[in-house]
């Protein structure tokens, strides 16, 4: 497998209750570093934004109120097959499907609030972390 980089968020509903090292511990665990990471605060346009492409999709409203509702924690994880390595290790979107183990099993609280966001390929990856990092901030 090749080495990738894909983006990762952890949502505010993890930041709220302090999670953010625990989910951490999840990715390094499975091999992958974090090369770049900030908390930051977006704002209801920036997260419109940055999720675009739902925008004709009903819970659209309800995801960006979401995503601006606390600080969340962008980051940059590297590693052999990156990206589906992050969303193996988040487990399935709904937490009711998520794996024994997964970040979304053991922390979710439903489907809209299930702790982490993933990038699902590398191109989507690729735009969605330069939307957050500069080219100087990936340190690996």
């Amino acid at each position: 497998m090749a080495i990738e980089r894909t983006l990762s968020i952890i949502k505010p509903d993890a930041t709220k209750r302090n999670l953010t090292g625990k989910i951490n511990a999840k990715f390094e665990d499975a091999g992958l570093r974090i090369i770049a990471q900030k908390r930051i605060h977006l704002t209801k346009a920036q997260a419109g934004e940055f999720y675009a492409v739902h925008k004709e999709r009903p819970f659209f409203d309800e995801l960006t109120t979401f995503m601006a509702s606390e600080p969340v924690v962008v980051q940059v994880l590297e590693g052999e097959g990156a990206i589906a390595k992050n969303r193996e290790v988040m487990g399935a979107t709904n937490p009711a499907d998520a794996a024994p183990g997964t970040i979304r099993a053991e922390f979710a609280e439903s489907v809209g609030e299930n702790s982490v966001h993933g990038s699902d390929a590398p191109e989507t990856a690729a735009v969605e972390i330069a939307f957050y990092f500069s080219g100087l901030e990936l340190v690996g």
